[in-house]
């Protein structure tokens, strides 16, 4: 699975892109399957909605999961960056056994 991060209107320090490539590489047990033919993009955007703000949804994280024949997405706004992270990775897995579950009942197909 290729991971893409982009930060804006934030610093993307090291210590955060190390914490999403753990958050969002962590699905890539659940999409193995699709992972064997090399299709798998997650696009992550991390961002700092506002700067003049210092309390409230300041943060916004946003991932689009790239799978065969479908385009999986999350977003979340939260004060702090890796709980919005969180947020964006469960909501993913979320996403990801709905789609296994339709392919399952045949309603998709490879």
């Amino acid at each position: 699975m290729k991971i893409s991060i982009k930060g804006t209107n934030l610093d993307l320090t090291p210590a955060i892109s190390e914490f999403i490539e753990l958050k969002i590489g962590s699905l890539s047990r659940f999409i193995g399957a699709f992972d064997e033919k090399g299709v798998v993009e997650v696009k992550v955007e991390i961002q700092r909605t506002t700067k003049h703000h210092r309390r409230g949804d300041v943060f916004r994280a946003e991932a689009n999961l790239r799978l065969p024949k479908k385009i999986l997405r999350a977003e979340h706004s939260d004060a702090d960056i890796r709980t919005a992270i969180d947020f964006v990775k469960n909501k993913l897995k979320l996403e990801i056994e709905k789609y296994k579950g339709k392919i399952r009942e045949g309603k998709i197909r490879d």
